[in-house]
């Protein structure tokens, strides 16, 4: 097993959907089949507008053929691994160079850095995963936190801890689930998606809760567009199927509600959803289309 990059493109022409596959050319066969039972980070490129950078993890669980394109392959994302980084990271930002395994001998970016799929160092993951996923740099244990006394013999240990450390946060479920409401309400703005309201505690804390649109305990990812920033109210009711939302963002109320005139006193004046600024992260009608089928009552 071994980690690795994966560069994906919100353009893309490959039939990718980076929650659950990755396509790619035969070329890449090797790469990409290192990487089963493993987890790969999600790259960005630089020359697209308003990139990402490393903006995600994913466990890689199968590779198998395209049934649809001669050469072509699907890595297949384990279920419940994706996730999203609340703070996406530059390829060169203002610590320097985060993937340093792209430099040559000489310290250049060499060519390795345009594959599509490259290998990834343990030190060079844990280092995109802390900037990735911390608040305040002590959020997951941190490589560098070593002092220089430690025994030479006791290194592949502790490093073997750390790796450890890193993937046990990843797949925890507190854990996941307070990166993904970071992730949600950073995206709306801390505001309530149906209300309009954008409250804030005396704390400075936001008072909106972050809703999977797809439960998890459903096969729901956690990655933004299938998420929506809710009050706590508005989340009880849209759990519970009173209300839902069309592919539009247009906001349904049950007819099983029985105070349909208070719940529509609650709506923005717009009857509908306020989307994230950003379209990317609005949510997918696939999500949505779930969620009128399975929870909402008509």
């Amino acid at each position: 097993m071994a980690k690795g990059i994966f560069v994906h493109r919100t353009d893309s022409i490959y039939d990718d959907s980076p929650a659950e596959q990755y396509q790619f050319p035969r070329q890449y066969l090797s790469r990409v089949s290192a990487c089963i039972g493993d987890w790969i980070i999600y790259y960005e490129p630089s020359k697209i507008r308003d990139t990402r950078g490393y903006f995600a993890v994913a466990k890689v669980a199968h590779v198998v053929p395209d049934p649809t394109a001669k050469g072509m392959y699907f890595a297949l994302i384990e279920p419940g691994t994706y996730l999203d980084f609340p703070n996406p990271v530059p390829f060169n930002g203002a610590l320097g160079l985060v993937e340093r395994g792209v430099l040559n001998d000489h310290g250049k970016i060499s060519g390795r850095a345009q594959s599509a799929v490259r290998p990834l160092s343990i030190e060079d993951f844990n280092r995109i995963i802390d900037l990735g996923l911390a608040e305040d740099g002590s959020f997951l244990p941190r490589i560098d936190e070593v002092s220089d006394d430690v025994l030479r013999e006791e290194r592949s240990q502790f490093q073997f801890e750390i790796e450890r450390d890193r993937v046990a946060n990843l797949g925890s479920r507190l854990v996941r689930d307070r990166l993904f409401r970071r992730r949600v309400v950073a995206a709306y703005g801390a505001r309530c998606a149906v209300t309009g309201l954008k409250l804030i505690n005396g704390g400075g804390r936001a008072e909106v809760e972050a809703a999977h649109i797809r439960s998890v305990d459903r096969g729901g990812p956690d990655i933004v567009t299938n998420g929506i920033a809710l009050s706590g109210t508005v989340h009880w009711m849209f759990d519970r199927g009173l209300i839902g939302l069309s592919d539009n963002l247009e906001i349904l109320i049950s007819r099983q509600a029985n105070d349909s005139d208070s719940i529509r006193a609650m709506i923005n004046k717009t009857g509908f959803a306020i989307p994230p600024q950003r379209p990317l992260e609005r949510p997918h009608p696939a999500f949505l289309a779930w969620h009128r089928e399975h929870c909402f009552k008509l």
